[in-house]
């Protein structure tokens, strides 16, 4: 099974307030409790509230997810406590207001002083005990707002009392801008697993923009994909300008309907500008309005609004650019034009792309893959000469294809690859999707390097493209590359959890264990729910010694295989071989609905159980499992190195070299 191929269920019991603390502020913690249960608000303790016989890390992320705020008691003591680290990123990573019960004057870390900058804390030493009790209270009952150091809360909706007990109204809540969560969630792994901090963010210039998705504002509301859509194209234009900046649509794309002002933004992409705008369609009529801001001021460099017919989109979309590029002055090279050569001149044609782009990007449903290959294909039968929608098509036609293992779709995908390429060979999109056909199925690696190295030279600002290259660099065996070209498609896309993660997962294959944390950590607080990386932060507490840590966060993985594959690793590890062997059953069982092979060698290996190993990797070879692009540096599999059985298949998969 390879990588890449909903939000966590809370329960109906009343909500409650989480505390959390370092057990050198046992004392202060039961303060806190005794004196809001006084009040009717009733909180969530450990070690008081774990069940007997429960698993203590579950019921800690259970009482989190079910929580409506947290109580951090912050002290010297709770800045150096693993598990109060765990505990405020996981609240932050789901959106909880946290209130910080201040006990002492220790200096804060610029990281945490930003978060509470942007939260709720009261400063126990300037007005006491008694008093600071009393604020608390009163801040939990009526909903966190802003404080500063001594002062009351701010007045906010009260709490609604069922039978006694008080729950916090959400929309009163503080709501933590999502680059503040992400980063106190990145700050928080760094300090949790004992990594190096951050290397100093990109330098901010003038010519630097970032282009936010374009608003809605058609009557039915249904015409996102179409803004959307606007926003790409330009996105795509402008990163063609080799003095502009422009970081790519994952990154753009994150502040998509949540709470950020542009500032926020600006400073989480390290640029100096943002350009923003709306888009009213009706009928064969459009609207659209544009306006590019200065970041730190506010200032608006331009602004304009275009009424046109549909047909003249793509003018329009040109004269934005032009506009952008005047106003930041950039210096425009006659081979660097401001247009996309690629488009269709058949306006019914370019709506199904876009349809099919917005099915393959925004639906992680299990339909998304065929909703998008159906929009391509009808893209194609308007104008057979489209290859954009061929590329499109080829991506999700793989896609699709992967969740069944149906090597014939695979060939099906890989035919209108190369029909693209056929169709616009100076079209990067076509070498990008031929080149992930020729690695991840086709095993074709000469092939895909090309492939890739040639869609980089016609649009280097791709960070699909670029993290795909990386990916293919690794399987290979070329890691320092691999780092290299991962680090480069987090530079052009920041916000990209699979970035990140791929950077983060070379650089532990490298060794570089700190780097690696640090990098899974930004993949982590971006997506908490993405499967794979929080699987890799498991196969890092496994090889860094720590099982015990490996195996709280597999248990928390929604994938079966991974959760399953992870718990065998580490109940190994733990000498649990009843508990190792239950996991290695249900593995198993589960391949028969779900592709596990190679996981399932990776668990024998780790296990120096050899024969077993080669055994699942032959099968994993019979089913061109897409596990096997790692097997080359895949440290689980690192029993296996020495045996003769190894070199072997190395050489029937062409990677002995």
């Amino acid at each position: 099974m390879a990588e890449d191929g909903g939000e966590e269920k809370t329960s109906d019991r009343t909500r409650t307030v989480f505390i959390s603390y370092a057990s050198q502020d046992a004392s202060v913690a039961n303060s806190i409790v005794e004196s809001l249960e006084q009040h009717g608000l009733r909180c969530w303790l450990a070690p008081r509230d774990v069940r007997p016989g429960a698993q203590y890390a579950e019921a800690i992320v259970r009482a989190i997810n079910d929580a409506e705020a947290v109580v951090l008691v912050l002290s010297k003591s709770a800045i150096a406590s693993d598990h109060v680290a765990r505990e405020v990123e996981r609240a932050a990573s789901k959106h909880k207001p946290i209130i910080a019960f201040r006990t002492d004057s220790v200096a804060l870390n610029p990281g945490l002083e930003y978060f509470l900058s942007n939260s709720q804390w009261i400063d126990v030493p300037a007005i006491g005990i008694p008093a600071a009790l009393e604020k608390l209270t009163e801040a939990v009952e009526q909903g966190a707002g802003h404080a500063g150091a001594a002062d009351p809360v701010e007045s906010a909706k009260p709490l609604a009392r069922t039978g006694g007990r008080a729950k916090l109204i959400a929309g009163a809540a503080v709501v933590i801008t999502v680059g503040v969560a992400a980063a106190l969630g990145v700050h928080f792994w760094w300090q949790s697993h004992k990594a190096a901090p951050p290397a100093a963010a990109v330098a901010i210039t003038d010519k630097s923009i970032a282009v936010l998705p374009f608003v809605d504002m058609s009557e039915k509301k249904d015409q996102e994909y179409f803004s959307d859509g606007l926003s790409e194209e330009l996105i795509d234009m402008l990163t063609k300008i080799p003095e502009l900046r422009v970081p790519a649509r994952t990154s753009s794309f994150y502040f998509k309907g949540k709470q950020a002002t542009v500032p926020d933004i600006a400073k989480a992409l390290s640029v100096a500008h943002v350009l923003e705008g709306s888009v009213r369609k009706s009928g064969n009529h459009l609207r659209i309005t544009a306006q590019l801001v200065r970041a730190d001021n506010g200032y608006h460099l331009w602004s304009e609004t275009y009424d046109r017919q549909l047909n003249d989109v793509f003018k329009v979309q040109e004269e934005i650019a032009r506009a952008v590029v005047t106003a930041l002055k950039v210096h425009l090279l006659q081979a660097q034009p401001v247009t996309n050569s690629h488009r269709t001149a058949n306006i019914n044609a370019y709506n199904q792309y876009l349809l099919g782009r917005n099915f393959y990007l925004n639906r992680p449903t299990r339909d998304g893959p065929h909703l998008a290959v159906d929009a391509y294909r009808k893209a194609i039968e308007l104008d057979p000469g489209y290859a954009l929608a061929y590329a499109g098509l080829a991506e999700a036609e793989s896609l699709a294809a992967d969740a069944t293992n149906d090597m014939k779709g695979q060939d099906t995908a890989m035919a209108d690859a190369e029909r693209a390429v056929a169709l616009a060979p100076d079209l990067a999109d076509a070498y990008g999707a031929r080149g992930r056909l020729r690695h991840v199925y086709s095993w074709n690696w000469v092939g895909a390097q090309t492939d890739f190295e040639k869609a980089l030279a016609l649009n280097p600002g791709d960070s699909g493209i670029q993290t795909h290259y990386a990916e293919l660099l690794a399987t290979v065996g070329r890691l320092p590359a691999a780092v290299a070209a991962a680090r480069k498609a987090v530079e052009i896309d920041p916000l990209s959890e699979r970035a990140s993660r791929r950077l983060g997962q070379f650089l532990y294959y490298d060794g570089q264990i700190a780097a690696a944390r640090q990098a899974l950590g930004l993949a982590f607080a971006l997506n908490p729910e993405s499967i794979y990386s929080r699987w890799h932060l498991g196969v890092i507490e496994l090889l860094d010694g720590h099982p015990q840590q490996a195996l709280d966060e597999f248990r928390q993985d929604k994938d079966p295989v991974f959760r399953l594959n992870g718990v065998a690793l580490a109940e190994h590890s733990l000498a649990h071989a009843g508990e190792a062997r239950a996991a290695m059953d249900e593995l198993i069982r589960t391949n028969a609905v779900q592709s596990a092979d190679y996981q399932i060698a990776e668990v024998y290996a780790w296990r120096a159980e050899k024969d077993d190993a080669f055994e699942w990797l032959d099968r994993a070879f019979a089913g061109r499992d897409g596990g096997l692009v790692l097997v080359k540096i895949d440290p689980l599999l690192g029993s296996l190195h020495n045996d003769p059985r190894y070199k072997a298949f190395l050489r029937r998969m062409n990677l002995s070299q």
